[in-house]
Formats: structure tokens, sequence, C-alpha cells
């Protein structure tokens, strides 16, 4: 098999997308990722990351690219995993990428980097690691009106990604942030 050969297979599952550090660990070596973009096989998307030249695009495609470009732990954040399940209307225009470390890469128009750890409120949504959708709920309040964030964990709820315990966990925090907002208080602790 040929260095190509190793990273189609990987790229593949991940929105045809490698990154240099993922091409090291299956054996390939970062000059070969070159090459190979300069023989049209990839096409280069920003440092350490590339993308198979042929590939069928996706609707997550920049969620995913995002996520990619900020590097290793990096996780789609906050308002994002809403807009990319489509829960509620968001504003399309920014991304936001949570990484547990500063990122000093490039950053395209849109694309918002927030220095988080990554805690347990991590998964993958349609294969892009994400914040789990009750904490990006949470983590919305003060940013997206509340009707917005109650519509996003009722659709949440219907398709199946809060279960009920959860579900009644996030209405509650926007309960409790709607009553300190009534009252003039409007610190509340987002995670």
């Amino acid at each position: 098999m040929s260095y190509f050969d190793d990273i189609y297979e990987h790229a593949v599952d991940n929105y045809y997308l490698i990154s240099t550090r993922d091409a090291m660990r299956m054996g390939v070596p970062s000059v070969e990722l070159a090459k190979l973009a300069h023989r049209g096989k990839l096409e280069h998307v920003s440092h350490g990351l590339y993308r198979l030249a042929r590939y069928v695009p996706h609707q997550n495609d920049p969620y995913a690219i995002s996520v990619a470009r900020v590097g290793e732990g990096a996780y789609l954040y906050g308002e994002s995993v809403i807009a990319m399940l489509d829960l509620a209307p968001t504003n399309p225009a920014r991304i936001y990428v949570a990484t547990p470390r500063r990122y000093r890469g490039e950053k395209p128009d849109g694309l918002v980097v927030v220095v988080r750890d990554r805690g347990a409120d991590t998964t993958a949504y349609e294969g892009v690691p994400s914040q789990e959708i009750g904490a990006a709920i949470i983590s919305c309040l003060g940013k997206l009106m509340t009707e917005r964030l109650r519509e996003a964990a009722d659709r949440a709820r219907e398709e199946g990604y809060l279960t009920r315990k959860r579900y009644e966990e996030t209405l509650g925090a926007i309960e409790h942030y709607e009553g300190r907002s009534e009252s003039g208080s409007e610190d509340v602790a987002f995670r």
C-alpha cells in the first residue's frame, strides 16, 4: 500500500481531512503530505492540515475544518453546536471552537477560538468533536435569546440528543438565568 492509501482510509472517515500529526501517527512522514499536495492528490487547508483533492462536500464541512484547523483537543463550542445540529437560528458567520491550550495559528474570518479545558461535557456529533448539546445551550445564556435556547433544547430532546434528565437540567438552567435576569442580577455561571 502507498502512503496515499493509508491517508485515504483515515481521511474518508474524517470529512476528507488529514493532519500532519495524524499522518505521522500512521507512519507517514509529513513531507509526503506536501508531495501529495504538489501532485494534486491533496489540498493544503492550513498549517498542518490537508484535504483530499476529490471529496464529497457535506454541510458540516465548515465545522469539521474549523475544529481540525485549531488542532488536537479542539471541539465545536456553544452556539456552533446548536447551528451544526440545526436546532435554532444562530449567527452562521461565526464558528466557535474551544481548545485546552492557546491557539496561535491563522484565524480565518468567522473562526472564534475559546480557550477552555476539555471536560466531561464533550462528545462528537456527526463525527465532529463537540461540546455536549445541553452544555452548549447553557454556555449560550446571555448570548442568545432564551426563547431560542428553549427551542434548541426542545428540538434536541425531540431528535434524541438530550436525555429527559439532561433536558430538564438544561431547561432548569434557562429558567434560573431568566429569574436572575428579571431580578437585575445577571451574574450567571457559564459552563
